[in-house]
């Protein structure tokens, strides 16, 4: 650990609303298979819009769109998108228009994440995409965005999954929160675990390693298992974008910086594309649910834990060694057509 630094008044100056009603919890897990101790950060009961790791980010985005006096939100994601129904639920809260540029065709029969996103009142933009097509939904979005400035509707208009530096923002504080947490119960974990598809929680969460190594509070590597074939093969540059979110803070310790090496990207456990299940994450969800009663899904959650599960039966982590999952959410979307594995 290095020499110990000042963190008060962090993010003081930094536009943010309260969306997370308190701490999560850190839940003490089963042994793994290889002996290695679970530990799981229960960031699918951040609260809002029945929860998930999205509302951390959208603390920040929110604050940055009521500090520049925006009338609505908008955002993008696939058709069972958790960012996108986190941001319906916090437009809600906050009073503000959301509309929603999602993958896929308008079905007569709502349910899982969309049902929740009309429930929240969110205007939906079916585009026909499949979910993996990003870069045709990033466009709708512009397109739609651009339409609301016309209205007069003063849009703040959020990239797929909130993943900008000004969302990362929401991880810094996020892992230092973990870092507490680990302090108090006297853990020295061998590393953070969690998902990764558009680079924003990894940024944040790397950007607040990097505090809490200078901070001299505990701060073990993150390990990110990739969902998307983006942030697989490097894009965003996850080290820039946490670079940069580290720029916003006006109160940081000087010379703290990510450097390539702090960003780790696991690949091994995607399947065939974003949004396609796969038996390895399929095991874990039912892992989960036996052993511990955690809900996990098939795009995201489901496939990080299977990583965890994978790394150690190869015997990176063994008796002895403690492992943080952050469990990101993702629940409505189990209630979806093909939302659970075959039981």
């Amino acid at each position: 650990m290095g020499e110990t630094v000042n963190l008060d008044g962090l993010f003081e100056d930094v536009a943010c609303v309260k969306l997370v009603p308190g701490i999560t919890p850190l839940e003490r897990g089963p042994l793994l298979d290889s002996g290695a101790r679970l530990w799981v950060k229960r960031d699918d009961l951040t609260g809002l819009g029945a929860g998930g790791n999205k509302v951390r980010k959208l603390e920040f985005l929110c604050g940055a769109a009521v500090a520049a006096g925006a009338k609505s939100l908008v955002t993008v994601g696939a058709g069972q998108s958790n960012h996108c129904r986190m941001t319906a639920a916090a437009g809600a809260l906050l009073g503000l228009e959301v509309h929603l540029v999602l993958s896929g065709e308008r079905s007569g029969h709502l349910e899982g994440n969309q049902l929740l996103d009309a429930l929240f009142g969110a205007q939906m933009h079916f585009t026909g995409e499949p979910d993996h097509h990003w870069g045709a939904l990033e466009i709708v979005r512009e397109s739609v965005t651009d339409g609301l400035v016309g209205d007069g509707l003063e849009p703040y208009s959020i990239p797929i999954g909130g993943s900008t530096a000004v969302g990362a923002l929401g991880y810094i504080s996020g892992y230092l929160e973990l870092s507490q947490q680990l302090f108090e119960n006297g853990v020295n974990a061998s590393a953070v675990v969690h998902t990764s598809s558009s680079g924003g929680t990894h940024a944040g969460l790397v950007a607040g390693q990097a505090i809490c190594r200078a901070a001299g509070l505990p701060a073990p590597p993150v390990i990110a298992i990739g969902v998307a074939k983006g942030v697989v093969i490097g894009s965003p540059d996850v080290a820039a974008l946490a670079n940069e979110a580290l720029s916003m803070l006006p109160n940081r310790p000087p010379g703290i910086e990510v450097v390539v090496d702090d960003v780790v990207v696991d690949g091994n456990w995607l399947g065939e594309n974003y949004a396609v299940p796969t038996d390895e994450a399929d095991e874990a969800i039912r892992w989960a649910a036996q052993r511990g009663g955690w809900v996990l899904d098939r795009v995201y959650s489901g496939k990080g834990l299977s990583g965890v599960l994978g790394r150690a039966a190869s015997g990176e982590w063994t008796s002895g060694d403690d492992v943080v999952f952050i469990h990101t959410g993702g629940v409505p979307s189990v209630f979806a057509t093909d939302g659970i594995p075959p039981l």
